[in-house]
């Protein structure tokens, strides 16, 4: 077999023939590890270096402003360890303790090799990312979350301060945008926000969960280069029981309530937000669109793009990059029944 063949694929065959029940119930990722330890490949990250079988160019590209990006971008929590995870109370430190800094750097090398040229960070991960694009000619570009802030001063400082760092885009961190927008604050604090950005020379984005924000900032005449907006299926296994769901409801966790929202549903009505969206002329970027893993990326990225976004950040490790970079790409190439026109 060759070294070449796709982990996944090999995976879904060595589980379908493996002996024992307990080898069936394994998940993708520990029989990856486990094929690693077998072939002797699970080496120290400063020993590790991978090629791909991609081509670059293959990964299609769109624009917001004048900064060209990767249809697929690199979403950056895995690397700040912010997990949702339903009820594992372990996973945020055991992805803070495998992405060590040069496995960070494995990774973003890896992203690069395939096409994706952008990864979405929240400011706290700015140091291995300013570390790598220091020691490199080839930079990946950062798109960057900011706090709204009401006081003018502060909120240019800030933007300024992610702009002086490195960041191409600029936009406001959604779950700060929920929290503001739930307890009513004025929109002209997000249209303050979005002109100070553009001020700065960088294009800047509003970011959300909650559908009431791009819906705001049209009714309003907001005017930011793209939207950040969550967007995935509702069918899996863990969703939120549709009778069950209610405003912001991601933002609470209901643990005496299994009926409720437990971290496991960030877009509560993707009908809704696919047909607003087609009404919207301006990019749209959608997160969360594997319901933080309770999705496949097959099923997830075709979702998202063929109901109308222009870009998809998707969380990776390592070893999901190349897989999940050949399906964006099998994605496009197949896309049909898109209403939405491109934008960016």
């Amino acid at each position: 077999m060759s070294e070449k063949t796709d982990r996944r694929c090999f995976l879904a065959r060595g589980i379908a023939g493996a002996a024992g029940v307990g080898a069936a119930t394994w998940s993708i990722e520990e029989n990856i590890l486990q094929g690693a330890m077998k072939t002797g490949t699970a080496k120290p990250d400063s020993a590790r270096k991978r090629s791909v079988s991609i081509d670059p160019s293959s990964l299609p590209t769109g624009r917001i402003g004048k900064v060209t990006l990767s249809r697929l971008i690199l979403g950056g929590n895995l690397i700040g360890g912010w997990a949702h995870s339903r009820d594992l109370m372990y996973a945020s430190k055991l992805f803070r303790e495998y992405n060590t800094e040069s496995k960070i750097f494995e990774t973003l090398e890896l992203a690069q090799a395939c096409g994706i040229n952008t990864i979405q960070i929240d400011p706290r991960c700015w140091e291995p990312i300013e570390k790598y694009n220091e020691s490199r000619t080839n930079r990946i570009q950062t798109m960057v979350c900011v706090p709204l802030i009401e006081d003018k001063t502060k909120m240019r400082d800030e933007i300024r301060k992610q702009v002086d760092r490195g960041a191409t885009l600029v936009y406001s961190h959604g779950g700060v945008t929920d929290s503001f927008m739930m307890r009513g604050g004025s929109i002209d604090v997000i249209a303050q926000m979005v002109d100070l950005i553009k001020a700065e020379g960088v294009p800047a984005g509003v970011g959300g969960h909650s559908l009431n924000m791009p819906i705001a900032c049209e009714k309003h005449k907001v005017d930011p280069d793209f939207y950040m907006k969550t967007f995935h299926s509702d069918r899996y296994w863990s969703a939120t029981p549709e009778d069950h769901r209610k405003e912001y409801d991601w933002m609470r966790r209901n643990p005496n309530d299994h009926n409720a929202n437990n971290d496991s549903m960030w877009c509560n009505n993707p009908e809704e937000t696919a047909a607003f969206m087609e009404t919207v002329k301006r990019p749209w970027v959608a997160f969360k669109v594997m319901a933080a893993g309770a999705i496949m990326p097959q099923i997830a990225f075709s979702y998202a793009y063929r109901h109308g976004a222009d870009f998809v950040v998707a969380g990776m490790f390592d070893f999901q990059v190349e897989p999940d970079v050949k399906t964006a790409i099998s994605c496009l190439q197949k896309l049909d029944r898109r209403k939405r026109p491109w934008y960016g």
